[in-house]
Parts: structure tokens; sequence; C-alpha cells
């Protein structure tokens, strides 16, 4: 049975991204698009979905306060502009928090973790299991495949990064912070302004220093606060 989805934003533009998308997956149907959330609001009273995928910044109403007003909201994957709202989105248990523009891969890696909730096995089989992500990085004249999991640290060495794999390296002409776009936030995170570190490769840590295999990399004095924030929350026993 096709997963119902909603899609609420105030861009048309927006949507027909996401309806492009949805269309190209088998089991994804679009039932419904709002401009804004008083009217997703009316229209999931008369028929539920089971997916919405939300903007925040919105007339009217914002997403935040829209999902705050549902008993029993549906699964919801946030769609913005705004890196600055992540942290309440996840604190509201959304799926996955997208920025825009919104990538197809990155996309589907979305949909992989409602499938994820819905059925590990259908997850599998759909091929988005965490060990297939990759990004194609162009690195000596050619496009070089890295798989995500296999990431330790990526290092700004001016209008270039270094991104160190578990069993190579790649130098591709681009900022830190275009990658820091790229890669989903959950599973990499900004240290200092010349690194962003695989968080599932942390070994150790301190107030200064992360420790990944082989490495060891500085906390930026800017970053602290978030990251150690992060770190023992995510570390607490």
């Amino acid at each position: 049975m096709a997963i119902k989805c909603m899609i609420v934003d105030d861009e048309p533009l927006a949507i027909e991204v996401i309806e492009s998308y949805v269309d190209r997956i088998s089991d994804l149907e679009v039932t419904a698009t709002c401009n804004n959330a008083l009217k997703a609001f009316e229209m999931l009273q008369k028929e539920p979905v089971d997916l919405i995928f939300l903007d925040i910044q919105m007339p009217k109403l914002t997403g935040i306060d829209f999902i705050k007003s549902l008993k029993n909201p549906p699964k919801i994957i946030l769609t913005t502009a705004y890196r600055d709202y992540a942290l309440e989105g996840y604190e509201l248990d959304v799926i996955d928090y997208l920025l825009k523009p919104i990538s197809f891969e990155r996309f589907m890696k979305a949909i992989g973790k409602v499938y994820e909730v819905q059925s590990p096995e259908k997850a599998e089989a759909n091929g988005v299991s965490e060990d297939d992500e990759y990004i194609y990085l162009k690195a000596d004249k050619k496009m070089v495949k890295v798989r995500l999991h296999e990431i330790l640290y990526i290092e700004s060495l001016k209008d270039y990064v270094r991104v160190k794999t578990t069993n190579k390296d790649v130098i591709t002409h681009q900022k830190i912070s275009y990658l820091e776009e790229k890669l989903p936030e959950e599973c990499f995170m900004r240290i200092h302004r010349s690194f962003i570190v695989a968080t599932k490769k942390i070994e150790t840590y301190s107030a200064t220093i992360i420790e990944v295999p082989g490495k060891e990399l500085p906390i930026g004095r800017l970053y602290k606060n978030q990251v150690l924030e992060r770190l023992n929350s995510e570390h607490q026993l």
C-alpha cells in the first residue's frame, strides 16, 4: 500500500520539486498539497495522511507551531532554507530535516528513515541501508564515489577540502561549508572552521580534542559549546 503524502509549503516551486521526487518512488503518493499550515490542518481533519513534507517559515502559522497543534501527527519531514530550526525539529520527533535546495540523494535518505520507522526489512529491500549512502566528489579530473560510512573527517585546505576515509584521501576543489550542507547532520558535525567529523567514528573526546582512528582533531573555540552539548547528550549512560 502506498504511503500517502502531503506537501505543505508557501513556495510553488518547492512543492513541485518534492512532487517530482515522490513521483520517482513507486510506493509514495501525493494526496494533497497546501500553501499554508492552516489549510493543511483543515485537510488533515478530512483526509489523514501517513507523511507530511513540511516547510517551517510560512505565513499565518509556522511549521513548528503546526506540529505542536496536532494531537497525533503523522510522520513529518521538515523542509526549509534555515538551518537554525534543526534542534527544535528533532525535539518534536520529526523523521528528518531537509535543507533547501534539496537533492534527490538527500531526499532518498529521508525516505529511508521513513521506511526504517515503518519496517527495517522494507528499508533494506529498497536499498537505503546506511552502508549504501554515498556522494561523488570531483578529484583529479574525475568523479570519485565516497561512501559516507567510510568517512572519518573532512579538512579544509583553503579552496580545497581533504576527505579522509578509512581507505583513501580525496582532495576536491570545494569549500568545507558546501559539504557541511550536503552531509546528513545526524552523522556529521562541524567542530572547527577547518574540520567536520563523522560522529560514529569518534573514539574519545575532551573539551578541546576529538580523536578518530589515526588522528586528533581540535575543537574550535566558537564551536566548543555546541559540540560538547551534542556529544554529552549522545553519550550519556
